[in-house]
């Protein structure tokens, strides 16, 4: 019995088996998890690489750039001697208590300008005008009206935040689809029904992000925040070694900044995808 006979496949005009592409640098395109972390490992041990090769050749004075073994020293230094982790947790305290308070006004006052006119009218402007306006600058009026204390760090944090998270939500709220309003409207909701059933559910996501975004902002407001007054907290300890001349803990301590910042980022977007799994995917 002879063997099947093989029927090659029809050929239809105009259409060719274009090879398979990779859609490594594909606009959007997918990575695996493995590619990601890799990517994302090599970008933060790159600037770390340059940064030992500067100091390693001397081309720059170890004055004005400490090798990263000498800024790892200090860190330890600082956290046995120095008391870094009382340093670090009211650094925290005094962002978190500042953007919290931000939150708290900005959510419910975004929500109102993004979803009536009138509001809009009345406030944007205003807020628009004020927030140009740098958190520095506040800083006399905040001792005459707070005083010194801790009051007087968190007011700083919330002034640099505030107004831009407001504006932020504000245009998050604006996102949401009219045709999800007037379906609503269609089907009889009242207006408080539209605002807590629809507007809110569908700006989630990306109020989520605003949130994120603006704790980033939060941190950048540290040092200026403790300059008030301060005897304690991170940033009070990179102006103190300012005045001696101590780069080594100068850079130690914006790297402590940026990692106790990255760290809160990442938190934010784990419960991101673990609260919008769907978005996750894109």
């Amino acid at each position: 019995m002879s063997a099947p006979e093989t029927i090659p496949a029809p050929h239809v005009a105009g259409m060719t088996s274009a090879p398979r592409r990779s859609t490594f640098w594909a606009i959007r395109g997918q990575l695996g998890r493995r590619q990601y972390a890799l990517i994302a490992l090599t970008g933060l041990l790159l600037p770390l690489v340059v940064w030992w090769a500067l100091s390693a050749t001397q081309w720059v004075s170890p004055v004005f750039l400490p090798g990263p073994m000498q800024v790892a020293e200090r860190l330890a230094q600082w956290w046995t001697d120095d008391n870094l982790g009382t340093d670090m947790a009211i650094s925290a305290w005094r962002v978190c208590a500042g953007w919290a308070l931000s939150l708290v006004v900005a959510l419910p006052l975004g929500l109102l300008i993004g979803t009536f006119r009138p509001v809009k009218a009345l406030l944007e402007p205003l807020t628009d005008f004020i927030r140009y306006m740098p958190a520095v600058a506040f800083v006399p009026l905040i001792m005459l009206w707070v005083g010194i204390d801790e009051g007087a760090k968190v007011a700083v944090i919330f002034i640099g935040t505030f107004f831009q998270m407001v504006l932020m939500v504000a245009e998050d709220v604006r996102r949401v689809p009219d045709a999800q309003i007037e379906a609503a409207q269609t089907m009889g909701a009242t207006r408080s029904e539209i605002i807590r059933l629809v507007i809110i559910p569908s700006a989630k996501p990306a109020l989520l992000d605003t949130l994120r975004i603006t704790m980033g902002w939060a941190w950048t407001y540290l040092v200026v925040a403790e300059l008030v007054a301060a005897n304690s907290g991170v940033g009070f300890a990179i102006l103190k070694a300012q005045r001696f001349l101590q780069t080594d803990k100068i850079f130690g301590g914006i790297l402590l900044i940026g990692a106790m910042g990255l760290v809160i980022d990442q938190m934010f977007r784990l419960v991101h995808r673990l609260a919008f799994p769907w978005l996750a995917k894109r």
